[in-house]
């Protein structure tokens, strides 16, 4: 039975998953997940996560959450080539270093700019607070500033010279805020560099596909009122109530 994904391509987690899946041609069934309404909360999914949350994988009754987890799995279990995740216990060590700090780090506030510039604003009609923002902003500054000097370096891509699957969370994560507007890559000449090289590895075609409703979602109109659990997720994430 092919592997089962649940998903849906406004997630970052859930884009790293996809880009993975499709380069190494791993077969799988999609389940897309609808965030804009309830689902995630319903008997059903919660049955395949308790913690209701996307992504999850099912590869033949194993279930298993979390995007790091999930990458890692995939990259050994469907033998991906060495350089994704090295079998070399230091080589591997350096990805589990990055992906470590990327959970505490380039995830967070990532997120929480795309979050309250883009996606709140979308979803409950409401104005951003300038103040919240500009600390935001200068949190993901500080942590580019951190992964161009102490991960990328001189390196082509953040653990060594090859591509690991540390690239591919890394670079979806900050495509997010292009979802309001706001490229993070600009001021960071050797993190647009990085951003070209993971691009030409992964495809240019998979990587636009992967992430073509984020290009989109300055487009979008809303609010979206119904959503009632993403908003509820999205104001924990940035910090801000109604």
């Amino acid at each position: 039975m092919p592997l089962e994904f649940y998903y849906n391509l406004i997630s970052q987690p859930c884009w790293a998953i996809w880009i993975f899946l499709k380069l190494r041609g791993i077969p799988y069934t999609g389940r897309h997940v609808n965030v804009l309404t309830d689902y995630l909360k319903s008997d059903e999914f919660s049955k395949v996560n308790p913690r209701q949350q996307i992504p999850v994988i099912v590869d033949d009754g194993f279930v298993l959450t979390e995007s790091t987890a999930i990458m890692k799995y995939l990259a050994v279990r469907y033998n991906a080539p060495d350089h994704w995740y090295p079998a070399d216990v230091r080589k591997q060590a350096k990805v589990d270093e990055y992906l470590a700090w990327h959970n505490l780090n380039t995830r967070p506030f990532a997120m929480k700019v795309f979050h309250m510039e883009g996606l709140l604003t979308k979803l409950t009609g409401e104005p951003v607070s300038e103040k919240a923002l500009s600390t935001a902003v200068e949190e993901l500054e500080e942590t580019l500033c951190l992964l161009e000097k102490t991960f990328l370096q001189e390196k082509n891509f953040l653990c060594s010279d090859d591509i690991t699957i540390a690239d591919v969370m890394a670079i979806c994560e900050l495509m997010q805020p292009l979802g309001a507007g706001r490229d993070v890559f600009k001021k960071w000449p050797k993190l647009q560099a990085w951003k070209e090289k993971v691009e030409d590895a992964v495809g240019r075609q998979l990587f636009m596909e992967t992430h073509k409703e984020i290009y989109e979602m300055p487009q979008v109109v809303g609010p979206f009122p119904q959503a009632t659990a993403l908003i509820k997720f999205v104001r924990k994430i940035t910090g801000l109530t109604a």
